[in-house]
């Protein structure tokens, strides 16, 4: 018989015991991080990425196990498409087996670029609970193959303790955490929305078509969307009408 009160102290457990690096983030960030790496070994996976989204298909990543899950994230929102975007609009999970049998199809610019970085199977789970969204969590594995019965009860059940730590700002395995809501949460990715706001600006263009200028000078760099819209707001970078 299904224990949900005995997987969640135990995944709890399992975060709880995951090494704190000497640069990690302060408060719930920082447990999100711990959340991923856990997960992570528990699967096991070759990464676990968490990013938030919002109805205007803008976000972020904000926790991930290691670099190269970091790169796998940023990869959606360069390319605009990806499991993590998919599983947040739909509010149901997406499985994907097979990255290029069946993720090509769907991302023809994602899944080549995840393919290209060693991923051969992805899963996202959507962060939700009641009406409420905020993103997803993202599994990456290096060899095709659906996931276990029990492999999927465990990302359902990290994906739960990762909204927990959104809306609450805490959970039952630590007394306490900083105050967070998801307006904390997304002011960690404002230089993406100061960015867009720039473009939009500078020349004259939709909100939408902003985005997309960013995206392609990002993809043309090979450099994440949120360095680029670092230097933007620092004046480093000014994109204009012919860039690509």
């Amino acid at each position: 018989m299904d224990d949900p009160q005995g997987r969640f102290a135990r995944a709890n457990q399992l975060i709880d015991e995951e090494p704190r690096s000497a640069d990690a983030a302060p408060g719930a960030i920082g447990r999100l991080e711990r959340l991923c790496s856990a997960l992570s070994r528990a699967l096991p996976a070759t990464g676990v990425g968490l990013s938030l989204l919002t109805d205007v298909n803008q976000g972020g990543t904000i926790a991930v196990s290691g670099p190269a899950s970091r790169a796998l994230e940023e990869l959606q929102f360069t390319h605009g498409e990806g499991p993590c975007i998919d599983a947040y609009a739909s509010r149901r999970p997406v499985l994907v087996a097979d990255l290029l049998a069946h993720g090509l199809p769907r991302w023809p610019g994602y899944a080549p670029a995840a393919h290209e970085h060693g991923v051969r199977a992805v899963f996202a789970f959507p962060l939700q609970v009641g009406a409420a969204r905020a993103g997803a969590l993202d599994v990456y594995r290096d060899e095709p193959g659906p996931l276990s019965e029990e492999a999927l009860n465990q990302a359902f059940t990290f994906a739960d303790l990762a909204m927990d730590v959104l809306v609450d700002g805490q959970n039952g395995s630590e007394q306490s955490h900083p105050a967070m809501d998801l307006d904390d949460v997304l002011a960690y990715r404002v230089e993406v929305y100061q960015a867009q706001g720039m473009v939009m600006v500078d020349l004259g263009v939709s909100i939408d078509e902003a985005m997309a200028r960013i995206r392609g000078y990002a993809y043309a760099q090979d450099r994440y969307i949120s360095d680029v819209a670092k230097d933007i707001v620092s004046g480093r970078i000014r994109l204009d009408r012919d860039t690509p």
